[in-house]
């Protein structure tokens, strides 16, 4: 289930599933949508393993045709961001960049 109101003020909501049927979902909202240079938004996830609300900055550079993403978590203090750092989340995220490259791959010229 994905919500993503992609303007100032819109909402998110994602929710994963995992392969044994398990549910992680998040909320939260955007602020900041800097075409196309930058994505601002907060989250916070429903089970709050990570301590509270973070920020989450998304920036994209062009450079030569290619562009290359740079995200920035700001968790809401450094223990929340280590007992973030000794979960799976950075394997997870790879993967979902891994994916993401493929399929850019795939589409050719019409990326």
């Amino acid at each position: 289930m994905r919500e993503n109101d992609l303007r100032p003020g819109g909402a998110i909501r994602w929710v994963w599933c995992g392969p044994n049927g398990e549910e992680m979902g998040l909320r939260g909202v955007y602020r900041e949508i800097v075409p196309p240079e930058r994505i601002v938004h907060t989250e916070i996830f429903d089970e709050d393993w990570t301590g509270g609300e973070t920020l989450v900055t998304l920036l994209l550079t062009e450079h030569g045709g290619r562009t290359t993403t740079a995200m920035t978590v700001l968790y809401s203090s450094h223990e929340a961001r280590d007992a973030a750092l000794k979960t799976d989340m950075a394997q997870g995220m790879e993967v979902g960049y891994e994916r993401l490259e493929r399929l850019l791959a795939s589409m050719g010229d019409e990326a």
